[in-house]
């Protein structure tokens, strides 16, 4: 009988030994555990096609929950305009991003994917959502606080479509405004950039007490984690064209575009996007000695570092030219995740077979293995990795609708008050028998958000949910108030109709990035010419809709009022609470207003200074009804 019993003690012995293992297994599933036993758990369970998946982002338009399960894809990201269909409701992207996950989830460990999208000024990809001001706007408020509260209220309406990853904020310092992504630079002053970082915190949550400088930090479901970019000199390339060559030393690169990424790092950031530019000739994405050796190294920086869209491609001239050396390059320089975003299939072999063949180490894909996960873990991916309906009521609620507001009576910048500052025009009388709204962007809700919204390069027209400015005047005035409004008046037409005064609303049409590059920085057609066939006629406040300053020096005699209002986004109801005086200007400019673009680039502290409006320039008044 004993014999018989040795096979059945040696089954009992080999289950609990399976059991032990099974519990060894799921060590980096508990969340008792510190991070790095966490981590060091999951890596040693991981072979290198699992590794080198979660360095991959793909397009959701090439994902599939098929998809993301063979490659063991470790993010997925929506690119400007990438949605689930026309005007997806929160419910439709928190499907398609909980699909995706599922698959992920499926694989052998069941590392949750990430989801990233371009949140730069509220969830502005999203059908619906809260449209706040760009950048450039916040800037002249000079309220960190304020900025603050928009990353809280982005990172709610992100979290509402299921999204747990935003690529903001743009922390470049634009020293040029030929360059079409200035509208995304907090100010020329690298100080008041620095101050702005607090929409770190803002979209993370605020850091705990006995919080490690230099680790990715995201404080639970409410928030989301953020990406600062982009790394590093963005905002100083020759002649301000996009993705060109910064051409400074190394004290200038360290003063004006290094600092904010010091604070970044300091308030927690999660994640660093690299920059498309060159600094002094070499490639950033390929900048071992920046990204590895000082951000890494130097500043102690513990989240991930990701690629642009297609940034390693772009390593060659032209782009994609030798692919192989482009991955082996910029992997080699530091870059932890690469934004692929569409021949995953080729990044995956290509890296890959460069690890085989011992050109990049395994220490390296180890590294950024290590800080992807770190991230994971932080933000609590493996506790809740997929999300709920619980948060779609925040998608373009009226509260942040009423932070916007707020936010945009404070990016105004009142330029001029009258022709002379004895007879001020601002205030607008709310009881005026009579006005004349014009300009194409009185009533156009595409022009008045700008690029980056709904579409990548933005659009005209209804394009979300929100409040012209025509509109904005028309709920504010006396109900008695005619307002009529005329896009492109002629000039018998406004002297006929004896208007007590006029709103004239003109601007850029909406760009992104090197699409908005420019070397005239004119206003279009019509533009100019409303300006002059309506001032020429009756007292007129002009407002100026506009990425960044833009040529207005030879029109500013005829008008009686000037407001740079840069681009406000969906909420223009702000815009008209300042003009008719229930609240006062307060802003300040965030850049320096050229005379001439002749005289670009040009900044405070230039020895040879001399502007049309200078930096920190802004008129206030007081709320109050106008006489």
């Amino acid at each position: 009988m004993a014999t018989n019993w040795t096979p059945l003690l040696s089954g009992l012995l080999f289950l609990c030994w399976a059991l032990t293992g099974e519990a060894e297994y799921m060590k980096y599933k508990d969340p008792n555990q510190p991070l790095n036993v966490r981590v060091r758990d999951l890596m040693k369970r991981m072979t290198l096609p699992e590794k080198i998946g979660q360095m991959t982002q793909i397009e959701r338009k090439v994902a599939s929950a098929q998809v993301v399960k063979d490659y063991f894809i470790g993010s997925i990201l929506s690119g400007g305009g990438s949605v689930p269909k026309p005007q997806a409701s929160a419910e439709d992207w928190v499907n398609m991003v909980n699909d995706f996950q599922q698959g992920c989830l499926s694989t052998r460990l069941g590392i949750p994917m990430i989801y990233g999208v371009d949140a730069v000024h509220g969830h502005n990809n999203a059908y619906n959502a809260t449209i706040f001001p760009h950048n450039i706007g916040l800037g002249a408020t000079r309220d960190p606080n304020l900025v603050k509260r928009i990353g809280a209220a982005t990172a709610l309406e992100v979290r509402a479509t299921g999204i747990t990853y935003a690529f903001a904020p743009c922390i470049a310092v634009c020293r040029d405004p030929r360059w079409g992504r200035c509208y995304e630079s907090y100010s020329e002053d690298h100080k008041i950039v620095r101050a702005m970082t607090e929409i770190i915190p803002g979209l993370q949550g605020g850091l705990p007490a006995n919080y490690s400088k230099g680790f990715p930090y995201v404080a639970g479901k409410n928030n989301v984690a953020a990406c600062s970019k982009h790394f590093v000199g963005d905002g100083g390339t020759h002649n301000g064209i996009d993705e060109n060559n910064t051409i400074i030393d190394q004290r200038a690169l360290f003063n004006i575009h290094m600092p904010a990424y010091y604070d970044s790092i300091a308030k927690g950031v999660s994640t660093v996007m690299i920059s498309y530019s060159s600094w002094n000739g070499e490639k950033m994405h390929g900048n071992r000695g920046l990204v590895t050796g000082f951000l890494k190294n130097k500043l102690g920086f513990k989240g991930f570092v990701i690629s642009d869209w297609q940034g390693i491609d772009r390593i060659t001239t032209p782009p994609g030219a030798n692919y192989t050396y482009s991955v082996l390059t910029g992997v080699n320089a530091g870059i932890d995740m690469i934004m692929v975003p569409n021949d995953y299939a080729q990044f995956i072999d290509t890296l890959t077979s460069l690890v085989n063949n011992k050109c990049i180490p395994m220490s390296r894909i180890d590294d950024a293995v290590r800080r992807i996960l770190r991230v994971k873990f932080t933000m609590g991916l493996f506790e809740n990795p997929l999300a709920d309906l619980s948060f779609v009521g925040q998608l373009g609620k009226k509260e942040h609708r009423d932070l916007a507001r707020e936010a945009v009576r404070k990016s105004l910048v009142l330029l001029k008050n009258g022709k002379s500052t004895s007879k001020p025009l601002l205030p607008l009388s709310k009881k005026a028998p009579k006005i004349l709204v014009a300009g194409s962007h009185a009533d156009n809700l595409g022009y008045q958000c700008g690029g980056w919204t709904i579409e990548w390069q933005g659009g005209s027209g209804e394009i979300t949910v929100g409040t012209t400015i025509l509109s904005a005047v028309k709920s504010t005035v006396d109900p008695a108030t005619n307002v009529v409004f005329s896009e492109n008046p002629d000039a018998n037409f406004v002297k006929s109709n004896n208007f007590s005064y006029a709103i004239v609303v003109v601007g850029e049409q909406p760009y992104t990035e090197m699409y908005g590059d420019s070397l005239n920085l004119t206003i279009p057609d019509p533009g100019p010419s409303t300006i002059q066939t309506v001032c020429g006629a009756v007292k007129c406040a002009v407002v100026v809709i506009s990425g960044r300053p833009v040529v207005i020096e030879p029109y500013v005699p005829m008008m009686d009022a000037l407001v740079a209002a840069w681009l406000p986004g969906s909420e223009g109801q702000g815009v008209a609470d300042v003009l008719f005086g229930d609240y006062g200007f307060t802003g300040k400019l965030p850049r320096t207003w050229f005379k001439s673009v002749d005289q670009l680039p040009m900044n405070v502290g230039d020895k040879s200074y001399d502007p049309l409006f200078p930096f920190g320039f802004g008129l206030t008044t007081k709320p109050g009804a106008a006489r």
